[in-house]
C-alpha cells in the first residue's frame, strides 16, 4: 500500500470530523482536507471553502494532487459525484448515483427487497392519492409513510392521522409514495464496508430516541448478525451487481427485530451513519484508511478483522448556542475523561465518551452535556 496520501474528506459534520480525526492517525497520511469542513476539523485538517460543486471539488483533487476522497453523506452521492470523479480518473470512495439509488429512492429500495426476497416490512407503493387513502383506511394501522426520495417518512397511529399526512404530502412529494406496516421490536443498524462484490461488518449500534448511539450492543444474537450477512447484504449486492450498479462504499442497513418476523430492514443508506460514524471511530484500532483502500481495490475479502478497543462508546446529538460555544464548554466538556466533542458546521456538536462499561460512558456523555447552557 502506498505511503504519504492526500486525502479530502467531503462534508461538514460531525461525522466528517469523525472520519478526519481517525485518518488523521494513519502513518501514511500526508496532507489532510476537508471540504467545506468546520472549526472542529480545521484544527487536524486544512479546510477547503468548497461545498456542492463538483467540478470545483474535481478541480480541487486535480490541482490538490488528492490521492482519495471520501464522501460522507448521501447528498453528494445522489448527484452523482462518484461518477464525475471516476470520469476524471480520480479516485473516491463511496457508491455511484445508480448504486447509492438503494437510499434515494424508498420505492426502488423497497421492490428491490421484495424480489429477492430480502425481508421488510409490507408496502404499496401509490401514484395516486385516491388509492393511498384507500388502502389506509382499509388496511390495518399503524402505518409508515415514506416519500419516494429522502424527504420525508412519518408513522402514523390512525387512519385519521394517515389521511392528514398524505394530503399535506400531496403535490409537493415526488411521484410515488410508500406506505408501509410500521414494525414493533428492536431498532438496530450496523455498517458494511462493500467492494462491491464482498463487505466486511461493522458491530451493530443502537439509536437512543434518535439523539444518541451506543456501541457495541453485546446481547445482540449472534444469529442477527449472521441474518444480516446472509440474508440482508449478500443479497442485495449480489442484486446491484447483476443490474450493473455495484455498490462500494459504506452500506448502512437500519434494521429492526421484530418477535413475529423476526429481522426486517427499515431502510437502507449508502453512506456513513452520522451519529454511528462519531462512536465507530472512538473504539477502531485498524487503520480507517487501509480498509478504504482496500474496499477500492476490491480486496477486502482478504483484509483481516477490523480490530477495535474494548468497552463501550456513545454519542449524544446536541445543538448549543453560539454564546455556549464561545465560552469554551467543548474545551471544559474534553477536559473529563474519555471525552471528545464533534463538531458541526452550524451550532450543533456530538459529544462521544467511551468507558469500560456503558454506564461509565454515558455518564461521562451526560456530565459532558451539562457544560452547556
Amino acid at each position: 500500500m502506498a505511503n504519504n496520501y492526500n486525502v479530502l474528506v467531503v462534508g461538514s459534520g460531525g461525522r466528517e470530523h469523525a472520519l478526519a480525526w481517525k485518518l488523521a492517525q494513519s502513518p501514511r497520511v500526508n496532507r489532510l482536507y476537508v471540504a467545506p469542513g468546520n472549526e472542529g476539523t480545521s484544527e487536524i485538517a486544512d479546510n477547503v471553502p468548497i461545498w456542492w460543486n463538483i467540478e470545483e471539488l474535481v478541480r480541487f483533487a486535480k490541482e490538490g494532487s488528492v490521492d482519495l476522497t471520501i464522501i460522507g453523506q448521501n447528498d453528494p452521492l445522489a448527484y452523482g459525484v462518484v461518477d464525475v470523479f471516476r470520469s476524471y480518473g480520480l479516485r473516491i470512495f463511496g457508491p455511484t448515483r445508480s448504486a447509492a439509488k438503494i437510499e434515494t429512492s424508498k420505492a426502488f429500495a423497497k421492490r428491490l427487497m421484495d424480489k429477492n426476497n430480502i425481508p421488510t416490512a409490507p408496502f404499496q407503493i401509490f401514484r395516486k392519492i385516491e388509492k393511498a387513502l384507500e388502502y389506509v383506511h382499509q388496511g390495518g394501522m399503524p402505518v409508515v409513510i415514506k416519500t419516494n426520495g429522502v424527504i420525508f417518512k412519518k408513522k402514523c397511529v390512525t387512519a385519521e392521522e394517515a389521511e392528514k399526512i398524505l394530503k399535506q404530502i400531496h403535490g409537493s412529494a415526488s411521484n410515488e409514495i410508500i406506505v408501509e406496516k410500521a414494525l414493533d421490536g428492536t431498532e438496530i443498524s450496523t455498517h458494511a464496508l462493500c467492494d462491491g462484490n464482498n463487505f466486511i461488518l461493522f458491530p451493530v449500534t443502537q439509536s437512543l430516541h434518535n439523539q444518541g448511539v451506543i456501541f457495541p450492543l453485546p446481547w445482540i444474537a449472534k444469529k442477527t448478525i449472521q441474518q444480516t450477512k446472509n440474508k440482508v447484504i449478500t443479497p442485495l449486492l449480489s442484486t446491484l451487481k447483476q443490474e450493473q450498479r455495484p455498490f462500494t462504499g459504506c452500506l448502512c442497513p437500519r434494521l429492526k427485530i421484530t418477535k413475529l418476523q423476526g429481522l426486517n430492514v427499515l431502510e437502507f443508506e449508502a453512506s456513513f451513519g452520522d451519529l454511528e460514524t462519531q462512536t465507530y471511530m472512538r473504539l477502531m484500532k485498524t487503520d480507517l484508511l487501509d480498509v478504504l483502500e482496500a474496499c477500492l481495490g476490491g480486496k477486502i475479502a482478504e483484509f483481516p478483522p477490523i480490530q477495535w478497543h474494548p468497552g463501550f462508546a456513545v454519542c449524544i446529538f446536541l445543538g448549543a448556542s453560539p454564546k455556549a460555544l464561545a465560552l469554551g464548554s467543548i474545551q471544559e466538556a474534553e477536559k473529563i475523561p474519555n471525552v471528545m466533542i464533534f463538531r458541526y458546521k452550524d451550532h450543533f456538536i456530538g459529544i462521544t465518551a467511551t468507558g469500560e462499561t456503558l454506564k461509565q460512558s454515558l455518564d461521562a456523555a451526560y456530565q459532558a452535556a451539562a457544560c452547556f447552557p
